[in-house]
């Protein structure tokens, strides 16, 4: 049979061009095809990060770094052991790309600019020869005798393997295509939100960003970190790992679930108390207005003053001790309602899709259909904010690739 491509990918995203790339890289001779549906190529690595795109996580340790995926760690850790994040620092900067860890470990370009990435995944595509058509997306596929033939928004095409990087769905109908192969699909819900809090009492205090322990009631949600409080309620990689962790959790709750705050995470309340019992007797008539905590912004400590009902301009020893001990409860366990989540381009990512049991974690080929393979976010892996998501991007895609190009190198030197 002729082929219009040996090898077609879908999906224009990270995971696409990096399965594309690593296929060519091992089968020069290959012609490959890559399509994408909108008229935008790596759009989510543009916008990553701010802008800069959070490449991946300093994090050395493979069982350590794939305990960041609240879906499909151990998954991961197979592919992490084929192609890790050394790996992926390596290739960029075998390319002219090096990258800079942050204190919190994300990794960006040292241009701070996504643009870099972006760059260098387009010239290598460009000397690879691979094919890309914009505007052509995938609304069928059929298994053929040693191939396939895949509908599109501008034709039919055939080709000898196909590799499905289209990204994560909202909706499990989104899948139907997939499913109707009889692959089984995880049903989709969110992932990396942010909490709404309709109507929230700290409006006055958008863009305040502090330490905090967030735990969500009835749940054993916990998580440690920097806290970013918006117009619409709260942000930041303390939320956004809770919402990772807990997608499931909190869509069964319909996103309404009550979160506490600990605005000293270090602390317990009885230790704030004391603390603040020894302002009383030590430091009496300092004004209470002025704050006693490093770890507090002013804005933020005035708020919590008129949260426990105290005058910012009363001082201390004029507080009952009943008062003192109710404040140090809101430092500690402050409480808030969420009810609903908001997404962004740049932190939205899906739990769910193709099931993992579906996939063979050495090929990323499915174990169904010989020749068709995966990778990226259309697989029911995702992990934390903080360079993971990409990482997996690069890890399937890189390993998605080199099965294939394996895969025609054998067929064709024994033809």
């Amino acid at each position: 049979m002729t082929y219009d491509y040996n090898l077609l990918v879908i999906g224009g995203g990270a995971a696409g061009f990096f399965s594309a790339l690593s296929a060519a890289e091992s089968a020069p001779n290959m012609k490959i095809g890559l399509l994408e549906k909108s008229g935008k190529l790596l759009s989510k690595v543009r916008i990553s990060g701010g802008g800069r795109c959070n490449v991946t996580n300093a994090q050395e340790q493979i069982k350590i770094f794939s305990k960041s995926y609240p879906r499909g760690e151990k998954f991961m850790y197979k592919l992490l052991h084929q192609f890790n994040q050394r790996n992926t620092i390596e290739w960029f900067m075998e390319r002219g790309v090096k990258l800079h860890a942050e204190p919190d470990g994300r990794m960006f370009p040292i241009s701070n600019d996504s643009s870099s990435i972006v760059d260098c995944l387009m010239n290598e595509a460009e000397k690879a020869k691979i094919q890309i058509q914009l505007h052509s997306g995938l609304q069928s596929f059929e298994v053929v005798e040693n191939g396939f033939v895949v509908q599109t928004s501008t034709g039919s095409i055939s080709t000898q393997f196909l590799l499905l990087a289209t990204g994560g769905h909202q909706h499990a109908k989104d899948y139907q295509w997939i499913k109707e192969k009889g692959i089984n699909i995880t049903e989709p819900v969110p992932s990396l939100f942010t909490f709404n809090v309709p109507n929230h009492p700290m409006k006055d205090l958008m863009g305040v960003a502090t330490d905090v322990r967030i735990k969500i009631d009835k749940t054993k949600l916990q998580e440690t970190g920097p806290l970013l409080v918006t117009h619409w309620g709260f942000s930041g990689p303390a939320v956004l790992r809770c919402s990772a962790w807990g997608a499931r959790t909190l869509a069964e709750q319909q996103y309404n679930f009550q979160p506490r705050i600990n605005w000293l995470p270090d602390l317990n309340q009885d230790e704030v108390a004391d603390f603040l019992l020894q302002q009383k007797e030590y430091s009496g008539k300092r004004k209470t207005i002025q704050r006693v905590f490093d770890g507090i912004p002013q804005r933020l400590w005035e708020y919590l003053l008129v949260r426990a009902d105290i005058d910012h301009e009363s001082i201390w020893m004029d507080q009952k001790n009943a008062t003192i001990r109710r404040l140090a409860e809101i430092i500690t366990s402050d409480p808030y309602t969420v009810s609903g989540k908001t997404t962004f381009k740049e932190e939205f990512v899906t739990s769910g899709g193709v099931s993992l049991d579906e996939i063979d974690a050495q090929t990323c080929m499915s174990k169904s259909i010989k020749g068709l393979f995966f990778a990226g976010e259309v697989l029911d892996s995702d992990g934390i904010t903080g360079g993971f998501n990409f990482q997996q991007a690069w890890s399937s895609g890189w390993i998605a690739g080199k099965s294939v190009a394996k895969q025609f190198n054998t067929i064709k030197y024994s033809s």
